[in-house]
C-alpha cells in the first residue's frame, strides 16, 4: 500500500510561504487548509491565495475545505488546478453530486468526517469518492493532540474499502507525529497530513522520518 505524506502549510510561515513550500518538495502533496470562520472558528485562505500557492508549489495541492456551503465553493478550487479537493460531510447538501462535479472538472474528490461524525452513512457511497479524510482532531486549529478514539472509524473504512476492492485513499489529519503515524497506519490510513511535526524542524528530515516510521510498521 502506497504511503503519502502531505505537509499542512497551516504550520508554515505565511510571510515566507513560497520559501516554505520549497522545503517540502520531497513530500507527496501540500495540504492547504481553507477555513471560513463559520464552519470552523478560524480564517485562513481563499481562492486567490490558493491560486497563487498552486502557481508556485513544487508539488500538487491537496485542498481541505473547512467551509460552509462547499456545494457552491468547492468546484472553484478544482478549477484552480488543485489535484484533490476535500469537503466536509457535515457541510455539504449533496455530497455525491458535489464529488461527481469535482471529478468532472478533473480533481480527486474527497469527503472529510469530523471526530464525532460516524462513517456508517458513507460506507455504501465510497465508490463516489477518491479519498476519505478522518479528522483525528477537531477541525479549525493546528497543534492539537491526536485523538486515538477516531481509530475504530478509520478501521471500518479500511475494511469497507478492501471488501469492495476500491482505490480510495484514507487520510488522517491532526496530531500526526512519528509515533501517532504508526497508530494511524496500523488502523488503515495511507495518507497522512502533518503540520507542526514537519515545519518545527528541518522539513525534509521530518518528512523522511515520517516515511521511515510507516515503512518500519508495514515491512
Amino acid at each position: 500500500m502506497a504511503t503519502r505524506i502531505n505537509p499542512s502549510i497551516l504550520a508554515a510561515d505565511f510571510v515566507n510561504l513560497e520559501r516554505d513550500l520549497g522545503t517540502i518538495a520531497t513530500a507527496d502533496l501540500v495540504h492547504v487548509d481553507v477555513m471560513d470562520n463559520h464552519f470552523v472558528p478560524n480564517l485562513t485562505f481563499g481562492p486567490q491565495m490558493v491560486g497563487r500557492i498552486q502557481d508556485v508549489s513544487p508539488i500538487p495541492l491537496d485542498v481541505h475545505l473547512m467551509i460552509d456551503d462547499p456545494d457552491r465553493w468547492a468546484p472553484g478550487y478544482a478549477e484552480l488546478g488543485a489535484y484533490s479537493v476535500t469537503f466536509h460531510a457535515e457541510a455539504a447538501a449533496d455530497p455525491v453530486a458535489l464529488a461527481r462535479r469535482l471529478r468532472a472538472i478533473g480533481a480527486r474528490a474527497g469527503i472529510a468526517l469530523k471526530p464525532g461524525t460516524s462513517a456508517d452513512g458513507y460506507l455504501d457511497l465510497l465508490p463516489e469518492f477518491d479519498q476519505v479524510l478522518v479528522m483525528t482532531v477537531e477541525p479549525g486549529f493546528g497543534g492539537q493532540s491526536f485523538m486515538v478514539e477516531t481509530m475504530p472509524k478509520l478501521r471500518s473504512l479500511r475494511e469497507a474499502v478492501e471488501a469492495r476492492g476500491l482505490d480510495v485513499w484514507l487520510q488522517v489529519d491532526g496530531g500526526i507525529t512519528e509515533e501517532t503515524i504508526v497508530t494511524a497506519a496500523e488502523n488503515g490510513a495511507d495518507t497522512f497530513v502533518a503540520g507542526s511535526s514537519v515545519f518545527r524542524g528541518e522539513p525534509a528530515e521530518r518528512i523522511a522520518g515520517l516515511r521511515a516510521a510507516v515503512a518500519a510498521h508495514t515491512h
